[in-house]
């Protein structure tokens, strides 16, 4: 039967997020219901609270998560209850042309649950079909993704979006091999992910680039070996001047915006590669002279999750970390409760200069809710 439980509700348009009762209803066909343990704070539950995603309120919360299944519906087999799962926001369906073509990460067709979670009888809409920031919920078991239980929670739920989305962005998409210059601009979470990926694969010289003195030296403990502040230096010509005048292999654009987009694209090298991962939004546009996009060559990639395969990387990357080879738990910051979240979304603010314990919004890489 429906369960009530605890989570966080955005009411409406930049309304302050609250904790309230909601029903979670028995899994259906091909859904699960996970009891969440640790979900991540992310920029995208923030813009869906400001109406930045879509108006489809109430939404619930959450999406960068990790629990334990506790009841599976009818024709589920992948996974079971007891099983430790990450959850993924991109069940691939296995029919459409990419699955087909054996490039499922590029799934045209992923799901959600089919029922839905309902708070005071108003149906909610959960962040990118995952609604994280509860005591339990709904998705489909396809979103559901079993890796070693040895792994903290906390840690595990990261790779559910941010972190995966920076590892793949450089192993995946940018496809960062040994030897090769790597360029991050921006270094945020998903920034900082990118050059522990590029580490990972073994790059000769990672280069991180950002404004915030704070940030750059986190990221060189993520791996970056130069940092360059781009309020006091130029991108272009630091890159080059690091890469023996020719620019990066690769440049990991971590931002999202069309200035930085153009020095990603100019300080890269002949034949280099662009990574877009930093999310734009609609009204952006980018003005590059055609002939040099014609002269310079190689590739302008976006990377959306990382290209990642979740049932591929998931486990994978979870086992790097219980090795010793990929510090996660690196990027946890701190850990919250569920009505802690308004202040967590608060100093990701522009304005915010102090974080839920004080500490400075540069060192924040993830807020973490445990429950």
């Amino acid at each position: 039967m429906a369960q009530e439980v605890r989570g966080v509700i955005a009411p409406g348009k930049n309304e302050p997020v609250r904790v309230e009762t909601i029903v979670v209803p028995d899994p259906g066909p091909g859904e699960a219901v996970v009891q969440v343990q640790a979900c991540g704070v992310c920029h995208t539950d923030l813009h869906y609270k400001q109406g930045g995603i879509n108006d489809e309120f109430p939404f619930l919360l959450g999406h960068e998560a990790a629990g334990v299944v506790e009841a599976v519906g009818e024709g589920v087999t992948d996974v079971a209850p007891g099983d430790f799962v990450v959850l993924n926001w991109r069940a691939v369906c296995g029919q459409c042309r990419a699955c087909l073509r054996g490039r499922p990460w590029y799934c045209f067709d992923t799901h959600n649950a089919e029922q839905k979670m309902t708070w005071e009888g108003r149906e909610l809409s959960p962040a990118l079909g995952i609604g994280a920031f509860a005591e339990k919920t709904l998705v489909a078991a396809g979103q559901c993704t079993k890796v070693d239980p040895a792994v903290s929670p906390a840690t595990a739920g990261l790779l559910g979006c941010g972190v995966m989305a920076g590892i793949g962005a450089a192993i995946n998409t940018g496809r960062v091999g040994r030897g090769d210059t790597v360029a991050v601009i921006g270094c945020g979470g998903v920034g900082d992910a990118a050059i522990a990926g590029a580490r990972l694969a073994g790059a000769a010289k990672i280069i991180a680039v950002d404004i915030d003195d704070r940030k750059l030296a986190t990221a060189e403990k993520m791996g970056a070996t130069h940092t360059v502040n781009s309020r006091s230096a130029d991108v272009v010509e630091s890159v080059r001047e690091l890469t023996g005048g020719f620019g990066a292999d690769v440049v990991i654009e971590a931002v999202g915006r069309p200035e930085t987009y153009e020095q990603a694209f100019y300080a890269r090298d002949l034949a280099g590669t662009v990574v877009l991962v930093g999310v734009p939004t609609p009204d952006m546009r980018i003005d590059l002279p055609l002939l040099d996009v014609f002269g310079r060559g190689g590739a302008l990639k976006s990377s959306w999750y990382g290209d990642c395969l979740p049932s591929r990387d998931f486990p994978m990357l979870v086992d790097l970390h219980l090795q010793g080879r990929l510090d996660l738990g690196a990027f946890v910051t701190e850990t919250i409760a569920l009505d802690e979240v308004e202040k967590a979304f608060e100093r990701m603010l522009p304005h915010s200069l102090e974080g839920v314990g004080g500490a400075p919004i540069g060192d924040v890489l993830r807020s973490v809710v445990v429950l």
